[in-house]
């Protein structure tokens, strides 16, 4: 597979990679691209709300969000881009997120986001490459826009013979992916979760789920509501420490780099946190510094109760009552979640944090054990071509 371009040859300084790797890489010839070389922009003429979502609609909708794909729910309506042979990819870029999101089934979009068409028929593999090339070249502006920086940026991609070099890239990438399983699959090992077989206290509380009462609390009467730390990002020093520096992103767990900072500064973990912009919430476990003076962070007041596991119920229950309510357009607040409530399961008319705690460990399995399924699977995928 060849390009019609001839970029210019450089010779790249490499940073840190895998070990195996980094020789293979200091040998490459380097072009520079623009995105256009590769990618068409597409036409959007229709923008989806979320009054649009089904909960049992067919067709995936994509927004700027950089979770779960990039897909914020289904809906009826349908599809404006359709996967054909023609087309059998296309990448949706989000304008405030810089994410990039390979959608594979026909799909409509909400705002804020750019449609691609690939050029030609590339793997997944070589879009990967392609994806994280493109987005290290695009300067982080926060959640401003993006897209009129990522459309002139240059970047670097190894070429041969003056063309694009997809074979270097392709056993690059699958190189990379065999590392990165066999440090997955002895990750699950040396921390003993190989085993996701449930409880029977587990079982009983995810087929009894249904069955949960649940009641209306005020979120002040539940949680100490407290604003964040303010730490502007044009005066951290990105990856100079190990505390986490946080975002409104859904990206990483809200997580942009990790920083060292004056000490006053840090918020103290183990709490739930909201970018007060976006409306991501979280369960930040570490103490953290904050990008953004709006940002919330809840700490339970029955202290005792406090764990990992009804943390992140907390986390989903608060997203279930309030994320129709508050968009970048119509933020999040200390002083409007005052008034707010969030629909708690209950128990003789109290907080059953035992359910709670409960619910989310027999998920937690179960999530672990499609983790363990794929990693079986993409071991076999990767021993056929060995």
């Amino acid at each position: 597979m060849g390009d019609r371009n001839n970029p210019k040859k450089t010779r790249r300084r490499v940073g840190k990679a895998i070990t195996p790797l980094n020789e293979k890489l200091k040998n490459v010839e380097w072009g520079k691209y623009k995105y256009d070389k590769l990618f068409k922009l597409c036409v959007v003429k229709n923008k989806l709300t979320k009054l649009d979502l089904e909960i049992d609609g067919k067709t995936p909708v994509y927004s700027s969000d950089s979770s779960n794909n990039g897909v914020i729910g289904f809906t009826h309506k349908v599809a404006d881009f359709l996967i054909s042979e023609d087309n059998p990819i296309y990448i949706v870029f989000g304008d405030h997120t810089i994410s990039f999101n390979i959608a594979t089934e026909s799909f409509c979009v909400m705002d804020n986001v750019k449609v691609l068409a690939v050029n030609s028929k590339l793997t997944i593999n070589e879009l990967l490459y392609i994806i994280a090339s493109w987005k290290k070249s695009i300067p982080n502006k926060g959640y401003a826009r993006h897209w009129s920086l990522a459309q002139k940026v240059l970047f670097h991609l190894p070429t041969k013979n003056g063309k694009i070099d997809f074979d270097f890239i392709e056993s690059f990438v699958s190189e990379i992916e065999n590392e990165q399983i066999l440090k997955l699959e002895n990750y699950l090992s040396d921390i003993g979760l190989w085993d996701s077989h449930l409880t029977e206290q587990e079982k009983a509380a995810l087929e009894g789920f249904d069955n949960l009462r649940f009641k209306d609390f005020n979120i002040t009467e539940v949680f100490e509501v407290k604003n964040t730390g303010n730490i502007l990002s044009r005066d951290i020093i990105s990856n100079s420490g190990e505390t986490p520096y946080l975002c409104a992103s859904a990206e990483n767990n809200g997580v942009s780099s990790y920083i060292s900072y004056d000490v006053n500064y840090i918020d103290k973990g183990d709490c739930v946190f909201i970018g007060g912009k976006t409306f991501v919430v979280s369960y930040q476990e570490k103490d953290f510094f904050s990008n953004d003076s709006h940002n919330l962070v809840l700490y339970l007041k029955e202290k005792e109760k406090k764990n990992k596991f009804n943390q992140l119920f907390f986390v989903s229950c608060i997203n279930k009552s309030l994320a129709h309510k508050y968009s970048w357009g119509y933020s999040i607040s200390n002083r409007k979640i005052q008034g707010d409530k969030v629909s708690l399961p209950i128990k003789d008319n109290k907080l059953d944090y035992e359910t709670m705690k409960t619910v989310i460990s027999a998920i937690h399995k179960l999530v672990i054990k499609d983790v363990v399924l794929y990693v079986e699977k993409k071991k076999k995928e990767l021993n056929k071509l060995t």
